[in-house]
């Protein structure tokens, strides 16, 4: 097959945060451990079992303890 499918892209607003996956919008069938995702270095990171991409959205505002 020559098709790809591109991995979901799933955008986080600072009260996201801290970012998992799976999401809770995924369906059952399709889960995995849950991975917690390091988006506030760079502004997004990717699911090392899925592929989901995780974006923060920009302005969103990323407040410490």
């Amino acid at each position: 097959m020559s098709a790809t499918q591109e991995d979901p892209i799933v955008q986080l607003l600072s009260s996201d945060l801290p970012a998992f996956c799976p999401n809770p919008a995924m369906p059952v069938w399709n889960h995995h451990p849950r991975v917690f995702l390091d988006v506030t270095t760079t502004g997004q990171a990717m699911c090392p079992y899925c592929g989901t991409v995780y974006l923060l959205k920009p302005g969103a505002a990323v407040k410490g303890h």
